[in-house]
This record gives C-alpha cells, sequence and structure tokens, in this order.
C-alpha cells in the first residue's frame, strides 16, 4: 500500500477528470451548437446520462490525442429525460433550479452541466446565511481603489459576474440559504441580463454576453434562510431530482464511488457485493419509510441519502485496508457505520433502527444468510 502523489488532489473538477471524454465529444459530434458552448446538447446529454454502453466512433480524424472509438460512461444515476430537459432549459438561456433531498446528486449534476458547456464548472457561489450581493455581483480590490480611484482594474467580478463577462455558466449552490436581499440581487441579474456598477459612471454596465446562463440548486427538506420569492422562482424552470430509482443501480453507483475512494490508498474494495446490496437495501428502506417487501418502517429524522451510503461503503472499505479486516468480515462493520449515520439529530433515531432490526431485517433473516447475519449484531446498535 502506497500514498498518493505530493501533486494529487482529493476531487478534481470534472472538466480535468474527464478532459478526454470532453475532447472527444466535441469531434464526435460537430454540428449545431447554442452560442459559447463547448458541446453541442446531444453531445452534452451522452456526457451525462453515458452512451448506454455503445462505442462511438469520430466521424473524420482524430485530433491529436483524442482516441477514435470511445464508450461515455453513466455519471449521473437518474432519468436520461430529466438530463435532456435540463439541458433544453439551459440551451434556451433560462435558469435551471435543480430541488430534491439532501444527497440526491443535484451538485454533480450542476457541475457536469457546467463542465460540459462552459469548460469549467468552477463559477460557483456557496449560498449561506453570510452570502452577500458582493458574491453574486462585484467587490473592491480596496488597495488599488484606494490607489486609483474606482476602475476597471480594481474591480473584483463575482462568479456570476464573470460568467456574464464570457457567456458562461454560473453555479448557486443552496440558493435558498442565501438572504432576501441578496436573492433579489439575482433576480435583476436573470431578468435584465446586465449589471449596473454605479461607480464606474456611464461606462459601467455589464452585458451578459449570449450564452450566459445560471443553474442554482435548493433541497426540498432543508428550507434554508428564506424561501425563493415568487418572482425569482418565476426566472427559472425548476427539475426535481428524485433519488436513484432502482436498486440495482443504485447499488452499482456506490459501489463504483467506494471502489474509487479506496483505490487512492492503493488497493481494491474489500467489500462483498451482497454486503453492499444489504447497505443499500436498509438506506432505501430508511428512505422511503418502507421496505421493498412493502413492509412499514419508521424513518429516523436524518437524511439516509446515496451519498451517505457511499461515505458508510467506503469507510468499511477503508478499514479493512488499512486494519486488514477481510471481505467476508466487513460485514460485521455495518450496524455500527449505519448506526453514525442514523444517529445524528434526535437520539430517538436509534429506537427507529433498532425497530427496523427486529422488524424487516429480523424478518428477512428468516430465509437469507446475509440478513440472518446482520440480525445477529443487532447488539452493536443498543446503548
Amino acid at each position: 500500500m502506497s500514498g498518493s502523489d505530493d501533486e494529487a488532489v482529493q476531487a478534481p473538477p470534472p472538466e480535468e477528470r474527464y478532459a478526454e471524454e470532453l475532447a472527444f465529444l466535441k469531434a464526435w459530434d460537430p454540428g449545431p451548437r447554442p452560442p459559447r458552448w463547448q458541446l453541442t446538447p446531444r453531445a452534452v446529454v451522452h456526457f451525462v446520462a453515458g452512451s448506454r454502453g455503445e462505442e462511438l466512433a469520430l466521424p473524420g480524424a482524430a485530433p491529436k490525442g483524442v482516441p477514435k472509438k470511445l464508450a461515455i460512461p453513466e455519471k449521473f444515476v437518474g432519468e436520461r429525460a430529466l438530463v435532456e430537459r435540463c439541458v433544453v432549459t439551459l440551451a434556451g438561456e433560462r435558469g435551471l433550479l435543480l430541488v430534491g433531498e439532501p444527497g440526491t446528486a443535484k451538485s454533480m449534476l450542476s457541475e457536469l452541466l457546467s463542465a460540459a458547456i462552459s469548460g469549467t464548472s468552477a463559477r460557483t457561489v456557496q449560498g449561506t446565511a453570510g452570502t452577500s450581493e458582493e458574491h453574486l455581483r462585484y467587490g473592491w480590490n480596496y488597495a488599488m481603489l484606494l490607489a486609483r480611484g474606482p476602475t476597471r482594474e480594481a474591480l473584483v467580478p463575482s462568479p456570476v459576474l464573470a460568467a456574464m463577462e464570457v457567456g458562461g455558466i454560473a453555479r448557486i449552490e443552496e440558493v435558498t440559504r442565501c438572504l432576501p436581499e441578496v436573492q433579489d440581487a439575482l433576480v435583476s441579474i436573470l431578468s435584465d441580463r446586465r449589471l449596473a456598477v454605479p461607480e464606474l459612471g456611464d461606462g459601467g454596465i455589464v452585458q451578459a454576453k449570449q450564452g450566459f446562463n445560471v443553474i442554482a440548486t435548493a433541497n426540498l427538506r432543508d428550507r434554508g434562510v428564506s424561501e425563493m420569492s415568487a418572482a425569482l422562482k418565476r426566472r427559472f424552470n425548476f427539475e426535481t431530482v428524485p433519488p436513484i430509482g432502482e436498486l440495482g443501480r443504485e447499488v452499482d453507483l456506490v459501489e463504483r464511488q467506494a471502489t474509487s475512494a479506496v483505490a487512492r490508498v492503493g488497493v481494491p474494495l474489500a467489500v462483498d457485493r451482497k454486503v453492499l446490496e444489504a447497505l443499500v437495501t436498509a438506506f432505501r428502506d430508511l428512505r422511503a419509510g418502507r421496505s421493498k417487501e412493502g413492509w412499514a418502517v419508521d424513518k429516523p429524522s436524518t437524511v439516509m441519502s446515496t451519498a451517505e451510503a457511499v461515505g458508510v461503503a467506503t469507510s468499511m472499505g477503508l478499514q479493512g485496508a488499512y486494519f486488514e479486516v477481510g471481505a467476508d468480515a466487513a460485514l460485521g462493520l455495518l450496524p455500527g457505520y449505519l448506526l453514525g449515520v442514523v444517529l445524528k439529530d434526535d437520539p430517538k433515531d436509534r429506537g427507529r433502527l433498532l425497530a427496523y432490526w427486529d422488524g424487516a431485517v429480523k424478518r428477512r433473516a428468516e430465509q437469507d444468510e446475509t440478513w440472518k447475519a446482520l440480525h445477529e449484531l443487532r447488539r452493536v446498535l443498543e446503548e
């Protein structure tokens, strides 16, 4: 087992991680594209949702460093129609708001769309209670401002203003966590497609270039600091990002991402597929308040998201790597990590998890060895 390279980063942005795919898709579909888009709408959908296992071939000679053929893997696990609607919304230069429960990959979808359309996902504002209008508009380099006065060189553009200037995509995470006056600044930007800088005089108006647009995200569970105003809602097309519908696809995603995370320490993921299926099934049952068999389940107050499931699978894999826990013993780690996810806000959630063990887990244990072994680990969940 060896450490990672000193230059390696934990989470490279999609435009770097998938640079080869983006270059390939740009050459694969040379058709018409909206102003300043790096890829055609069809190529954007393929980048995000995959080529359905098909190996795509370039229509002509391959540019230097670009493969002649390439199968594009699925990155966002969800309905392809949802991705297509998102792309059409952005092609029509209307704001896109992705809403859904926490952990449904809204931010990842936003990043992927921005990388494919604008070549970068970095023009991002993280919405919080402390987000100010400057984060959406502009600020100043105060040393230069004092030395030269209000000049264009002293202006520090926000990610939104930077996107307006080049005709790109700006991302606003958790827009409902921004205060009303901050949201109001976004209303005028999306309505007028320009931003006035009064300090610069008559020439201080930035006109958004064609291609400029905004992708925002908001959680349904956490309503945030303030609800969006009706005026701001009218500036967006809403798309709800649901949890992954199929058990098998969610297990595949958890396995793939956990494998990638554990690979950073130079070892394979030593967690059996059946253990991952049990993990994801438990998350889905507790998330929905009903088991796959239709049995009622008491939902915990915490969010049982796919992202949390990935975290548990990764932790189990890392414990196996660092403490030499074999794949056959990984199942014994599951209850403890699951309790760590559930027991965050409400102490009563421990009782809800125990009730799940005494209900769905016990009933499955009568017919399945994996669930039988899990049921026998009930003691881990007790205080």
